[in-house]
């Protein structure tokens, strides 16, 4: 569940990044969550 909603949190940044409508920088705390929930996942000893 967590792996597939930082998923999604990294495909919606990308998309930010790439298009002119980003939201400031609301996109980029969507990857920083995202990439905290991966770390919390390997640091658990799970697999993504």
């Amino acid at each position: 569940m967590l792996s597939t909603i930082a998923i999604v949190l990294i495909i919606l940044w990308l998309l930010g990044f790439v298009s002119s409508y980003t939201i400031g920088g609301f996109i980029h705390i969507l990857l920083v969550v995202a990439v905290i929930m991966i770390l919390i996942r390997l640091i658990q000893g799970r697999s993504l």
